[in-house]
């Protein structure tokens, strides 16, 4: 969908870094309290909002806290007392947190978190890696990745809309690759203020708010008694978050007149393609590329982007990689020890096409890690691979890594 002409007239375009969209996000959305504490590549959106504040364009509750923890813990509080939050981290710094990224999921606290995505140490690293993000993916929180500055403005929009619903109540995680995105500059359309008041409704917790007048008990301990009914509980708001998902991006796509088909995932040149590439964020530039020259040569090839990770479109993807010969999966990530020895995105797409009668064959990689550039050799490699597989007719596929110096 394109934008419209009367849109695009009340429009104003910038030239920032998905950071900086973030940040504008964060103050168009009214944000009451955000909580920062600088670790690489994240602390751009802090010091972005700090810029917004000081500059009077922003007026939160910024607090810079004295650890990753702190960070994590004021904003759970100040949810459930019915502040709308923002919060962020990166690789071993989201770790840091992980008592406060538990527990706000479990108190169905609709957080809203970016994760700029890098490495975990040791050694050190801050390129771009996706296992920070992926370690809450069975924890409760919803998980984003983005592409683009617009998209993690255009996310972040719809983040709080999702997270807040009073179906879904759950916190919600953007992940932005480190540096590819975070610190890299792009046209963005920053909508008027009036267009984000109408898509954007206030947070409301109606009678779950933690008030005085309200008496409710926050955090009890339940242990066997009640704790697998609030698991389920759990279970059933994350069911629900796929259609509010789904209610939440065409309502996007009709007040902002922008947005890919489906919220799901974004396919390129995919109609005719008998190979077709999967992967999340920003590999999907190199990826578009790739599939262009891989076309030239006459290889029908095409690419998907996976844009939520949680919930998992299950229904959606077996319908859209049913279709082709050959999937390539692309992981920035590792699970040592899993089947296959694969990286987490292979085993949820092998898992979700398992009951298919006719599935394509599969074909996991791993490539990119620290972030070491994915570069248009390291893609023939993977296409000459998945040629030589589908010759073989030989189903399981060894992991392979791309990129490895011998």
């Amino acid at each position: 969908m394109t934008t419209s002409p009367a849109t695009q007239q009340q429009e104003r375009e910038e030239l920032i870094s998905g950071s900086e969209a973030i940040a504008i996000a964060c103050s168009m959305a009214d944000v009451d309290t955000i909580t920062a504490y600088p670790i690489r590549p994240y602390d751009t959106v802090m010091q972005y909002v700090s810029r917004l504040i000081a500059n009077g364009d922003f007026d939160c509750e910024f607090i810079v806290a004295e650890s990753e923890h702190s960070q994590f813990e004021i904003v759970k509080h100040a949810s459930s007392v019915g502040a709308r939050t923002f919060v962020g981290s990166s690789g071993v710094g989201w770790f840091y947190a992980f008592e406060a990224i538990t527990v706000t999921a479990g108190l169905r606290l609709p957080v809203v978190a970016m994760v700029g995505n890098r490495a975990l140490d040791d050694p050190g690293a801050f390129g771009t890696e996706h296992n920070d993000a992926l370690a809450v993916r069975d924890l409760g929180w919803l998980l984003n990745w983005v592409a683009t500055p617009q998209e993690a403005y255009d996310t972040c929009m719809m983040a709080w809309r999702i997270a807040e619903d009073s179906r879904v109540f759950l916190p919600c995680a953007i992940s932005c690759d480190g540096a590819f995105l975070t610190h890299s500059q792009s046209l963005v359309k920053v909508p008027p203020q009036k267009m984000v008041d109408e898509f954007l409704p206030m947070y409301n917790r109606g009678n779950l708010v933690l008030h005085p007048d309200n008496p409710i008990t926050v955090a009890p301990q339940v242990n066997e008694d009640w704790l697998m009914e609030m698991r389920k509980q759990t279970d059933e708001g994350m069911k629900r978050a796929k259609g509010v998902v789904e209610e939440t991006h065409e309502e996007f796509r009709r007040i902002f007149g922008r947005g890919t088909e489906s919220p799901w995932f974004e396919e390129y040149m995919t109609d005719d393609a008998e190979i077709c590439f999967i992967g999340l964020g920003t590999m999907s530039l190199p990826l578009r590329v790739a599939v262009r020259r891989a076309r030239d040569r006459g290889i029908k090839m095409g690419f998907i982007r996976l844009k939520w990770f949680r919930p998992f479109a299950t229904e959606e993807v077996r319908e859209a990689l049913s279709r082709f010969q050959a999937v390539a999966v692309i992981d920035r990530d590792y699970s040592y020890g899993s089947p296959g020895n694969a990286g987490v995105l292979f085993n949820e797409v092998r898992s979700a096409l398992y009951p298919l009668e006719k599935r394509p064959m599969l074909f996991p990689f791993i490539c990119g890690l620290g972030g070491r550039e994915i570069h248009q050799g390291d893609v023939v490699e993977m296409i000459d691979m998945v040629q030589q597989g589908l010759a073989s007719g030989k189903m399981d596929q060894q992991t392979e890594w791309i990129g490895v110096r011998r």
